[in-house]
């Protein structure tokens, strides 16, 4: 790629767009050090350092798109930090299979010593009363995250409330059906139907929000 940012599109547009929204630099540099990480994972020992992961890979994503959308509410970056911390913990959740056979446990080992479950139990998708115990757990806190985060949708520009509730509603529909399916996420891959993803987005702009 060339060295002068200016001959590729993409960098211009970026820097209209952050200078635009005042969106601040750190939450790029966060980013970049969340996808980073991801390239030599290591084991996470604690859920503060699952909390500080899933910032730097989704809450600021949220606090990009806040400054996109627009808001008016000092409280509203803590709601969308949290919001991202939701989003990321589902994704956790019904990645377990695929990310335990890439060598990758991102649940934090406290919680596993907690509730008995091992590296090697996700890898050889034993899904046992410890494992639905351990998810139960976790689905729990990701549903905390999206209760406390709910109000920043009366918080962000009103023509943007209904794509936030939209992304809400998906990843928390998510959940939900993980939970529905007992959690049996190391024998498939749960997820959301096409057409309930539509459904979502049709009721959003039916002003459902």
């Amino acid at each position: 790629m060339a060295g002068n940012f200016d001959e590729h599109p993409v960098w211009p547009a970026f820097h209209d767009a952050v200078t635009r929204y005042q969106i601040p630099h750190q939450y790029f540099y966060d980013m970049i050090d969340g996808v980073a990480s991801d390239l030599s994972p290591r084991p996470i020992a604690t859920f503060d350092d699952l909390y500080g992961y899933c910032y730097r890979v989704a809450s600021v994503v949220g606090l990009t798109t806040i400054h996109i959308f627009g808001f008016n509410d000092a409280r509203a970056p803590e709601l969308a930090e949290k919001c991202g911390i939701a989003f990321q913990l589902t994704n956790i959740l019904r990645d377990v299979k695929e990310d335990a056979a890439n060598g990758r446990v991102y649940l934090p080992s406290e919680d596993l010593a907690r509730f008995g479950v091992s590296a090697r139990d996700l890898q050889a998708e034993r899904r046992s009363p410890q494992f639905v115990r351990l998810m139960e757990f976790e689905a729990e806190r990701a549903r905390r995250y999206y209760e406390e985060a709910r109000p920043l949708i009366g918080m962000v520009d009103r023509r943007s409330r209904s794509s936030l509730w939209a992304l809400i509603a998906i990843y928390s529909g998510l959940l939900d059906r993980i939970r529905a399916s007992g959690y049996d996420v190391l024998t498939r891959r749960v997820s959301m139907p096409a057409w309930q993803k539509s459904w979502i987005v049709v009721r959003a702009a039916l002003g459902a929000c």
